[in-house]
């Protein structure tokens, strides 16, 4: 067995580390999936510049990635809605309706230019074999933005799972460049839905927001949804509103959905309905309003790791600088090696080192006269000459010597000297350099905001670098508060209390979120929720809201009997607290309930037991003349004779009366 257990912990563990870094959860480098970066790998290494369809696109992908076309169809879509991944062209929904896109092979789509500005760097960045090892993938790309706040992630793995809500682009640039300079900022979600947030107990990506439509009121016969809760269709809201009415919670009288480009859900209000009686009902039984819980789950250093958003602005913005400083020296060195091959043309052309191997028989020897002739300027030359710059030098055409323009050489080592002197300096001024990098995606990607999206479909929307979410706070509307006590609770004959109890009598008007007090004859008392058929004994007494400012006020009067000694007993008491569906019992255990009363001033009389002493057989009391008591202590004796019945005029009724 132990052997057993431990093939299936090493299986499940395998298992679980698989689906946490390989597929449900993004990666903090480049803030993707791995169908995504696979994605963006493929359209990168195929781009032409020409469209392709989204069905092809798909095909390729599978190269690296061999989960079937259906995700990386659906993974292509969501990318490609995000507006600065990739380019679209055909019908690719619409998330404010939450239509979906058209079949794969009716539309298209290209790597868009600013992803390749910003995620796209293939000299610096680490590859690794394909799963079939027939091709090559990035680990992950270096971002220099934070994609993991761009477009936001949702992802449910082996124990763990991840909700990162989208942010603004400008924004996120501009926290960005805060971090680099070292200054506070703050940020928080955005969605092109619109809609208004609070943020009160969102803790910097993590804890819970609260999302709301915004709505129209300016006619009080009609209220208008112009913005949409973040991650909300108008078919979700539609859809709610129609379920709200039919459960007989809202009082409309049509909704339509207008919605295209812009959220435009008109609910039109019946007679007597006005827009402000309706407004917290729309909140608190439709998707008008909703409750996030966000978790920024990711991987860093292929570990699962919770981050804040404002520590992965702040990672960017470190890496950042690495990344331009990876890129500069990439560019100095291979700057370096250019200037090194210029100055071998140079002297290899201008010394005529090339006439020197016209006698040489052998490779050996053609090498050896290339070596030798170079030693005179060995202090002109980057670096010592290596078997490549021999090989290229030897393969440089006739035609190339004859023709060799000196001066055209020294311009390109003037120009290559100038670009080394620049990468120099910012290779001492990282910080600002990333700065100006970073202001200059934005004047990028305002260069396609201003595109006609019929001429050019790189066309990017220009609410991108608007937030078109409002933050602010609003206090969470109560179900209960809302809702009307318009359900009949009804008790019949055969002891059934419910809101489902057919024929019987009315006690109260509920609601489905009351809780009652039943007393029943036998003094046993309980509270519990509205139910929709509860048996509760033929014999009860007191129906009423379980609310304390109700029950508090309530004086209850029991008198019971000593079955043993026939001795009665009276009990004032009020109920101040209690435990849901638990029964409890005003008289001691064994005591026998003769009544139940909820009046503070009655008379009542007792009947006592035919005895040779006994001349007076009965004897009237007045209720009110014996104190009040706690709920636990015991009541006190009436008299001390024995007593056949309680006669109270006149019995009080059913009733839920205070």
């Amino acid at each position: 067995m132990a052997f057993v257990k431990n093939i299936f912990d090493k299986n499940f563990i395998e298992y679980s580390s698989y689906v946490i870094r390989s597929r449900a959860i993004p990666d903090l480098e480049d803030g993707l999936k791995p169908v995504q970066r696979r994605i963006m790998h493929t359209l990168f290494s195929i781009d032409d510049g020409r469209f392709q369809k989204v069905a092809t696109v798909a095909g390729r992908v599978m190269a690296y990635h061999p989960h079937g076309n259906a995700s990386i169809e659906g993974a292509i879509v969501v990318l490609a809605n995000r507006e600065v991944f990739i380019s679209r062209q055909g019908n690719y929904g619409n998330i404010l309706t939450g239509a979906g896109a058209a079949a794969s092979r009716y539309i298209e789509c290209r790597v868009h230019p600013v992803a390749k500005k910003f995620l796209y760097n293939p000299h610096i960045t680490n590859y690794v074999p394909s799963y079939d090892s027939r091709g090559k993938e990035p680990v992950t790309f270096r971002a220099k933005l934070p994609v993991l706040l761009l477009g936001g992630a949702e992802g449910i793995a082996v124990g763990m799972s991840t909700k990162i809500l989208p942010y603004n682009l400008k924004e996120v640039i501009d926290a960005e460049i805060k971090a680099l300079k070292g200054e506070d900022f703050e940020i928080y979600p955005d969605a092109m839905t619109g809609g208004l947030i609070d943020v009160t107990n969102y803790n910097d990506g993590n804890g819970k927001i609260v999302s709301r439509a915004k709505l129209d009121l300016s006619d009080e016969k009609k209220i208008v949804i112009t913005e949409l809760p973040l991650e909300t269709t108008s078919q979700e809201i539609r859809d709610s509103i129609d379920a709200a009415y039919k459960a007989g919670k809202l009082k409309i009288a049509s909704v339509d959905d207008y919605t295209t480009d812009k959220c435009n859900i008109e609910v039109k209000l019946p007679r007597g309905v006005y827009a402000k009686d309706i407004e917290k009902a729309l909140y608190a039984y439709t998707a008008c309003e909703k409750s996030i819980s966000c978790s920024m789950l990711v991987i860093k250093d292929n570990m699962p790791v919770v981050m804040t958003a404002t520590q992965v602005i702040k990672y960017y913005a470190k890496n950042l600088t690495k990344i331009i400083k990876d890129e500069l020296e990439w560019e100095r060195d291979s700057l370096t090696e250019k200037l090194h091959m210029r100055t071998l043309e140079r002297i290899f052309v201008e010394e005529r080192i090339y006439k020197k191997i016209e006698t040489m028989k052998t490779a050996e020897e053609v090498n050896n006269a290339v070596v030798k002739g170079f030693v005179p300027f060995k202090k002109e030359l980057i670096h010592d000459i290596t078997e490549e710059d021999i090989k290229h030098l030897l393969e440089i055409p006739i035609r190339r010597i004859s023709l060799f323009d000196i001066n055209k050489n020294r311009d390109e080592v003037a120009a290559i000297n100038a670009q080394l002197k620049e990468i120099a300096k910012k290779l001492k001024h990282l910080t600002e350099c990333a700065v100006d990098y970073l202001n200059s995606v934005v004047d990028e990607i305002k260069k396609y905001t201003v595109l006609d999206p019929e001429k050019d479909q790189d066309c990017i929307n220009p609410k991108i670098l608007e937030r078109q979410t409002t933050i602010t706070t609003f206090a969470a509307v109560d179900v209960k508060t809302v809702v009307k006590r318009d359900i009949p609770l009804r008790y019949d004959d055969k002891g059934y209390l419910g809101i489902k109890v057919p024929g019987g009598r009315e006690i109260l008007r509920v609601t489905p979120y009351d809780r009652i007090l039943i007393v029943r004859k036998t003094g046993i008392w309980g509270v519990c929720d509205v139910a929709e058929k509860l048996f509760v004994d033929q014999g009860m007494y007191y129906c009423n809201y379980a609310e304390k400012e109700i029950i508090n006020k309530v004086l209850f009067t029991i008198i019971y009997r000593d079955p043993k000694t026939r001795h009665c007993y009276i009990k004032r008491c009020k109920i101040e607290a209690w435990i849901m569906n638990r029964d409890y019992n005003f008289a001691p255990d064994g005591m026998e309930v003769l009544h139940v009363d909820t009046r503070e001033k009655f008379t009542f009389t007792l009947h006592y037991t035919k005895k040779p002493r006994v001349t007076k057989l009965t004897e009237n009391f007045k209720a009110q003349d014996f104190l009040e008591k706690g709920l636990k202590a015991l009541g006190t004796r009436i008299e001390s004779k024995e007593v056949d019945s309680v006669e109270v005029e006149p019995l009080p009724d059913v009733s839920a009366g205070e």
